[in-house]
């Protein structure tokens, strides 16, 4: 595998590389990263990841500072996954001068969920992610489901903007618990570990509430959330929703995701569910 830390030796590598298939990351890799890099594989000749941290999408009181950095760990992962090439750049090659030109989504996409939570998130993954397409030009990108909304957001963004890569999702892995796997999962001490599933054990009655017939999401939602927080965790959303654009179901016949997020401890987790 080779490494490359300059936007002008990666483009030098992909000009010769075929159909390539691109999986970028901010690093700290788990076994739904590799997974993601096994699935690029299928759909090109040639697998290019990326390792950057990227400041834009972190909030004033987020983890950028501690995010963990595992490079060396990284690039043993990467390449007995057969990734040919990872672009690895610090931020003086990604943001030369503070970066003036953003992406901006539509509001009704980020003003909710996750967005509500964490304004100004998605604007920041936005313009990352259309910087390294911009310097990678793959035919293929990959981007997993556990991050549902931003997997809309980047969707509608390479269709709106008409970009020439086709947007691939990859399915969530998990741990043997049900935990859906996250680089933050490291930050949750033993007994938190022990409690993290749940969050996905109330999802998935959920799911099951609503195949079975039961309508009443506010309840579902609602009883859901009680639950987590008399156990100690704070809860900022639980929310069943279309798939299509994460608005409140309308038809009964809308296919539908339910999506979470909550703290457990100092620790921010995601999940979702597609029923």
């Amino acid at each position: 595998m080779q490494i490359h830390t300059t936007i002008e030796s990666l483009r030098a590598a992909r000009a010769q590389a075929g159909r390539v298939a691109f999986v970028p990351t901010m690093g700290n890799l788990h076994e739904g990263h590799i997974a993601l890099m096994q699935q690029a594989g299928q759909h090109a000749d040639c697998v290019i990841a990326s390792i950057f941290v990227n400041r834009l999408q972190f909030g004033p009181s987020e983890d950028f500072d501690k995010y963990p950095r595992t490079l060396q760990a990284d690039c043993d992962k990467l390449e007995a996954a057969g990734v040919a090439h990872l672009f690895a750049p610090d931020e003086t090659v990604m943001y030369p001068q503070p970066q003036r030109y953003h992406v901006d989504p539509a509001p009704a996409q980020v003003s909710i969920l996750d967005g509500e939570f964490r304004p100004g998130h998605f604007r920041g993954v936005a313009t990352v992610v259309l910087k390294l397409l911009n310097i990678v030009q793959p035919d293929v990108a990959l981007f997993g489901k556990k991050d549902y909304q931003q997997l809309m957001v980047l969707s509608n963004m390479v269709r709106e903007l008409a970009l020439p890569v086709d947007v691939l999702p990859g399915e969530t892995v998990r741990a043997t618990d049900g935990l859906a796997l996250s680089s933050r999962n490291g930050y949750l001490s033993a007994t938190e570990r022990a409690e993290a599933p749940l969050l996905y054990r109330l999802l998935t009655g959920i799911a099951e509430a609503v195949r079975s017939g039961d309508h009443d999401f506010l309840k579902l939602e609602t009883d859901a959330m009680d639950l987590l927080a008399a156990r100690g965790w704070k809860p900022d959303y639980i929310a069943i929703r279309r798939r299509a654009d994460l608005q409140p179901p309308i038809h009964a016949d809308d296919p539908l995701v339910v999506l979470a997020a909550a703290r457990l401890g100092t620790t921010r987790l995601i999940d979702n569910l597609e029923i």
